[in-house]
């Protein structure tokens, strides 16, 4: 007798499940989370295609359609707590852009990365991005909107995370619809003691041309947030120079020339 036919043998009648019990689930595989699917919306298209309004009238129109958005996800790692994500902002928005004939697109994008540590000393990567959108309306006219969006990464998603957080900024903020969050001064974050990124190492990327005074900007300011305005490094011309010194002048040289 096999160990199988044993264990049936001596099973009970009230050991056994009842027989339309259903399959028991399979496990959950490691970092897996349950998705509940996002509410159908329709706004549908008026017929003869989207009133022909200037941009902001048509954006009033997008919200007036969305004055509500729940907070129908909740995070599976670290406090518990319920929140409205890109997705969540994007099922709404999405319809009522397509019926009222408006497009968010982004016009330019600047990111900004930091290598970090977290409070127990694993590596990340810090990525800070500012988007410049235009929202187009159907006569083709735009308003042009910024937005920022940050995140930790330890892999390659760093850039794609921080974009979709502007996005979400852009559309909850710029669509005034409430978001009921708690204030910022009411979390902390402990993070680890971050790498200081050496003088030396901006002095390439200040030198070329394609980075934009507003990049410029922000070196200056990483730079003085290290106590590294002062460092001597040798510069586009072969000549030492401090950095800080370096950045400023080539930074009004690429403003004077027109660079945004």
């Amino acid at each position: 007798m096999t160990l199988a036919e044993k264990a049936a043998k001596m099973a009970r009648p009230d050991d056994q499940p009842p027989a339309d019990w259903p399959e028991p689930a399979a496990p959950a595989s490691p970092g897996s989370m349950i998705v509940e699917p996002l509410p159908d919306v329709d706004i549908p298209v008026p017929e003869g295609g989207p009133e022909q309004v200037p941009v902001q009238v048509a954006w009033a129109n997008v919200m007036g359609e969305v004055r509500a958005i729940t907070k129908g996800q909740q995070t599976t790692e670290g406090p518990r707590f319920h929140y409205r994500g890109v997705d969540d902002a994007l099922n709404v928005f999405g319809p009522a852009c397509r019926a009222h004939g408006v497009l968010v697109l982004p016009h330019r994008v600047e990111p900004s990365y930091r290598d970090t540590k977290t409070s127990k000393g694993n590596a990340t990567r810090e990525c800070t991005v500012l988007v410049t959108y235009r929202i187009y309306g159907p006569k083709g006219d735009y308003l042009e909107v910024q937005a920022a969006g940050e995140s930790l990464d330890s892999g390659d998603k760093g850039s794609a995370k921080a974009q979709a957080v502007a996005l979400r900024t852009l559309l909850y903020h710029a669509g005034l619809v409430p978001t009921r969050d708690p204030d910022p001064d009411a979390n902390t974050i402990e993070r680890g003691e971050a790498n200081i990124r050496p003088a030396s190492s901006y002095v390439e990327e200040i030198a070329d041309p394609r980075t934009s005074p507003a990049r410029l900007r922000q070196i200056h300011h990483e730079l003085k947030s290290t106590s590294q305005l002062g460092a001597m490094v040798t510069n586009e011309v072969g000549d030492d120079e401090p950095i800080g010194q370096m950045v400023v002048r080539i930074g009004k040289e690429r403003s004077a020339a027109g660079g945004a």
